[in-house]
């Protein structure tokens, strides 16, 4: 069966490609977009991508989600250690979602350590790039 993914970036990810590059590489956020949705496409699957600095826009986002989506591949990127609304709306929405980070968050500073969202998502993976986004198309097959 055709899956329909959703793909959520959060505040910053447009930058990629030249914010960083020594802890984010110089892969900008339209290269993965491009890259995931072959992947999706490969397998038969839809995807739409969506980025936001605006945490209200990401929540709104995966709220409309319930019914659409099949699998959600967010990124909160800052959000993800501060916003119990990308949780709640995570929890709320039932749709299966994986968070993911390119860098490793735990090797970086302390307060990285913590991610409010991971515990309303199926997994998370993170430290491998741009290839953690294929990996959590791959975790949602």
């Amino acid at each position: 069966m055709a899956k329909k993914i959703l793909l959520l970036n959060g505040p910053n990810l447009a930058l990629l490609g030249t914010r960083e590059p020594q802890i984010y590489g110089t892969t900008t956020l339209a290269d993965i977009v491009a890259a995931t949705r072959a992947a999706a496409e490969a397998r038969g699957w839809t995807l739409d991508a969506f980025q936001s600095d605006v945490e209200g826009e990401l929540v709104h986002a995966i709220c409309q989600a319930r019914g659409v989506y099949d699998g959600i591949v967010i990124n909160p990127a800052a959000y993800t250690h501060t916003s119990v609304a990308l949780h709640d709306a995570i929890k709320a929405s039932g749709v299966p979602t994986v968070e993911v980070h390119i860098s490793n968050v735990y090797a970086r500073e302390g307060y990285r350590h913590e991610s409010l969202t991971a515990p309303s998502c199926v997994g998370q993976i993170c430290g491998f790039g741009p290839k953690g986004y294929l990996l959590a198309l791959e975790a949602l097959a």
